[in-house]
């Protein structure tokens, strides 16, 4: 992948490293299809037990490149309308697909994170910032609607509908210690210590079991869009007892009972 890094700085841990730092990595098509082929891997292994996804250089990740995003694949012979619509779809994509990830995703957030850059943070599971962090809703500021690549769903449930309408509105720079003031980010570090402070949370993570862990993440999206309190509480209920048949789960009794650190299977 020229586009992206891959490695694992700890047990369990597979750090996603967009690597364009040359443009502050903004989103090529290129880019874009790395990073689904990058999901679908760390997707099917079973020893990665949390993602970190960060940038090199001084930034995250500053949104679509506009000068020169390249073509995405499946447009080749398509009118305007189409391929818009396909590269549209390419690059939102990822937002889901991120969500759908059973390994929990923390977005190590260091300088700009502008429009799909934004949108990346926001589908993480849990966001750390640099003090050097950049957030805004670029789309808005080139014309564009600035609900885009899934920020109109998940920015108001992460800071409330009030302060979402302000931020998609204006697109304003906010950074990172307001960031952390209206809970877009759960923590605010100095930029020599992002690297650090994402690999104890995922390590806090992937001290839990694998299968605790996945429905757990599974659960609270779904949880963002079940119409009543019932029926939220319904679908932990019959996880809930999925999990009492698991390996993994007597693993932990277990352990906790004979005072060790637990071995997880994954099951």
């Amino acid at each position: 992948m020229d586009t992206l890094r891959l490695d694992q700085p700890a047990g369990g841990v597979t750090r996603i490293t967009l690597d364009r730092p040359d443009r502050l990595n903004a989103m090529s098509h290129e880019l874009v299809a790395d990073l689904h082929d990058a999901l679908d891997r760390v997707g099917r292994d079973r020893s990665c037990r949390v993602v970190i996804l960060t940038g090199a250089g001084r930034g995250f990740c500053a949104g679509l490149d506009l000068k020169g995003a390249g073509a995405p694949p499946g447009a080749e012979g398509q009118g305007p309308a189409a391929a818009r619509l396909t590269a549209q779809q390419h690059i939102a994509s990822l937002v889901p697909r991120i969500r759908s990830l059973r390994q929990p995703v923390v977005a190590a957030v260091n300088g700009p994170a502008a429009g799909g850059g934004l949108a990346l943070a926001l589908a993480a599971d849990v966001r750390i910032a640099a003090r050097s962090a950049r957030f805004n809703v670029a789309f808005v500021r080139i014309g564009l609607s600035g609900c885009d690549i899934g920020v109109s769903w998940l920015l108001p449930r992460l800071v409330g509908a009030s302060r979402a309408f302000e931020l998609l509105l204006t697109g304003r720079v906010i950074d990172a210690e307001e960031a952390d003031r209206i809970g877009l980010v759960v923590r605010v570090v100095d930029d020599d210590d992002l690297e650090a402070a994402a690999l104890d949370t995922a390590g806090q993570i992937a001290a839990n079991s694998p299968i605790g862990v996945w429905m757990t993440k599974e659960v609270m999206w779904s949880n963002l869009e079940v119409g009543s309190l019932q029926a939220g509480i319904d679908l932990e209920n019959r996880t809930q007892i999925l999990t009492t048949f698991t390996d993994d789960q007597a693993e932990a009794v277990r352990a906790w009972l004979e005072k060790r650190s637990p071995e997880f299977r994954y099951g």
